[in-house]
């Protein structure tokens, strides 16, 4: 598996800090799900809005053996993602818990048909 990650900046500045901070959140997933083939990381800082002020948007697809998690993390209406580190964040959670629950989902029918071929074979 290549386990490559591709981030895109759009309409803002590329830091060694946001970099990092992505990176890390990226290897915290690919720490516990070693099927990730390909993913792509999007920060976006959308028009400023002079009412509510400047909200950033994330966005995640993330390519697994089993399944592709998309995460979109764009709410106007959420002022803590004025800081750019809370909706990276907050999207990369929920990517977490989607692929876990993915994983827990493979990992039942795997058991369910390991259990179901040794049923089988035994009669």
């Amino acid at each position: 598996m290549t386990n490559e990650f591709q981030v895109v900046f759009h309409n803002i500045d590329q830091t060694d800090a946001l970099t990092e901070a992505v990176q890390k959140r990226i290897h915290k997933l690919k720490r516990f799900c070693d099927q990730i083939i390909t993913g792509r990381v999007v920060l976006d800082s959308p028009h400023n809005n002079h009412h509510k002020g400047k909200v950033y948007s994330v966005t995640l697809e993330i390519h697994s053996a089993f399944k592709e998690v998309r995460v979109n993390q764009d709410q106007h209406d959420n002022h803590a993602h004025e800081d750019l580190y809370v909706a990276i964040r907050d999207a990369f959670d929920v990517a977490e818990r989607q692929l876990r629950s993915i994983d827990k989902n493979h990992r039942n029918e795997s058991a369910h048909k390991d259990i179901e071929n040794f049923n089988h074979e035994a009669a």
